[in-house]
């Protein structure tokens, strides 16, 4: 533990707060729940002031468990899983046993200083974690934990300077969130735009082919045993307008899964394009696996313009995320990817890419893929009966470099708002430590100090011990468990908008 400035001291948590943890009723005693009584767990939690709880408990499941009242301003903190998440009684609450709770002795410490205490503290408590799957902290961790302490006086002072100043930064990271989200919005809505709306004049682009003439230039590089398929229609898009609606069946030459051989990273014949390397409508290449040097992937190997969907995944989000292939290689695919091959005297890959990408055919994917076991499922089938609006050839070119521009711009744009955010955590991050290594506000000599404090506090409570007459509870009333009085808190402590709903 550093130095401190004159008139602080180094206490431990245990020595300026009462410390507890709750409990869970029995879960198959229904009539232990959906009462009256709000019943916190970690995911109730949220940095801020914990007013609701998606879950309540009656008085029987209060009685029958290690659940107990805290109190109105004590703050609350994760000890499993989430170590070191945050949030102040808003209400008297109770808990289960993964959250501890501190009522903070009023006299010697602001609850507001020890909340932003343990929220700069976070880093550490999760090094601390212990266990396997779930990390975890126990009390007698939070009780030892050292905890740099002020005089009262400037501790308030301290929460006043850091909260106005945490409140700017609140509002700033709320811009720079907003504009990140207009960028990505305004960019779906422009590419949603060039796929779909298409009853303009057609210019100087060309004559796009009539469906007829698609699909007669694919048989003729498929052969015989090639068959049209006809487009279904999918909720939001109209085909309508100069522009003829084909299926992607139509401008495939063929279609097909993966290879199912068993692939590693020792292996020493040709490299498997699995799920990870399709990444932001391409092929990436770094973590690749390889299969066997004896198995021939001939068959499965990929050209420049083939174009790879996701077949499986556990997220409906991730279903038929698409991959074009730029480059010629003896690269084969895994089978959880379906390989469309196109017909690229009619279309070109990145406009293919453009349209299924775009929200109204992804929400379509997302409907229609099966789940099974916990995973989302496409099959060929369907999504070769996937309509694709198809402009001329150079016409899609044109709307693709377009979409390519804007795209180059939002992840410009993008990327300069995401390092203001992270500008802004480290902002945070430094006024977290000059705040409690006492270069936020300056020290005020008048102020009674720490020391001074803990010892005439200690002495007054030793005092009011040997003063005090024990009394005997004679009645059951005496022991029921009832709401606490909310903690007091200091007048000088200042409520800023980041604690009101």
């Amino acid at each position: 533990m550093g130095g401190l400035p004159e008139g602080w001291v180094w206490a431990r948590l245990g020595d300026v707060a009462q410390w507890g943890s709750g409990g869970t009723p029995k879960a198959k005693a229904p009539d232990y729940y959906g009462g009256t009584i709000p019943w916190a767990v970690i995911g109730d939690m949220d940095d801020g002031v914990l007013r609701e709880t998606a879950q309540t408990i009656t008085d029987a499941g209060l009685a029958a468990s290690a659940a107990k009242w805290i109190p109105e301003g004590a703050i609350l903190i994760a000890m499993y899983g989430s170590i070191g998440k945050l949030a102040i009684a808003g209400i008297p609450i109770t808990s289960n046993q993964a959250i501890a709770h501190a009522v903070p002795f009023c006299e010697m410490l602001d609850a507001k200083y020890l909340f932003w205490y343990l929220r700069s503290q976070r880093e550490r408590l999760i090094s601390s974690g212990k266990g396997g799957t779930q990390q975890n902290i126990s009390q007698s961790v939070l009780k030892q934990w050292p905890i740099p302490l002020p005089p009262l006086a400037e501790q308030h002072r301290i929460v006043e300077a850091l909260e106005e100043q945490i409140s700017r930064l609140d509002a700033a990271a709320g811009g720079v969130g907003a504009a990140l989200r207009r960028s990505e919005a305004l960019k779906k809505v422009l590419d949603n735009r060039a796929v779909a709306d298409h009853e303009g004049d057609a210019g100087e682009a060309s004559q796009p082919l009539t469906v007829d003439e698609v699909r007669s230039s694919t048989k003729k590089l498929s052969g015989r045993k090639w068959k049209p398929t006809d487009p279904i229609g999918i909720p939001g898009f109209a085909a309508a307008g100069r522009w003829p609606t084909v299926s992607l069946g139509d401008i495939s030459r063929n279609r097909g899964y993966g290879t199912s051989v068993k692939c590693s990273y020792e292996g020493s014949g040709p490299p498997v394009l699995r799920i990870p390397n399709i990444q932001s409508g391409s092929i990436d290449p770094q973590d690749m696996k390889f299969a066997e040097e004896s198995i021939d992937l001939s068959d499965y190997f990929l050209r420049p313009g083939d174009v790879l969907f996701v077949r499986t995944n556990g997220s409906p989000s991730l279903i038929g995320r698409v991959g074009v292939v730029d480059e010629s290689a003896d690269v084969a695919f895994a089978s959880y990817l379906i390989r469309f091959r196109l017909n690229l005297s009619v279309v070109d890959p990145r406009w293919v890419r453009l349209v299924t990408q775009s929200s109204i055919w992804r929400r379509h994917i997302e409907t229609v893929a099966a789940s099974s076991a916990g995973q989302f499922n496409l099959n060929a089938s369907r999504l070769a009966e996937i309509p694709i609006p198809l402009p001329s050839l150079s016409e899609q070119r044109v709307i693709v470099e377009q979409a390519d521009t804007r795209a180059t711009e939002a992840q410009r744009m993008g990327g300069a708002l995401r390092r203001c955010e992270l500008r802004g955590r480290q902002l945070r991050a430094k006024l977290l430590r000059r705040a409690f290594n006492g270069y936020l506000v300056p020290q005020d000599p008048s102020d009674e100090p720490a020391a001074t404090l803990l010892a005439r506090v200690a002495a007054e409570r030793d005092t009011a011990k040997r003063t005090a007459r024990p009394r005997k509870v004679t009645t059951a009333a005496a022991v029921t468990k009832a709401a606490p009085a909310p903690t007091p808190v200091p007048s000088a402590s200042v409520q800023q908008e980041l604690f009101v709903q």
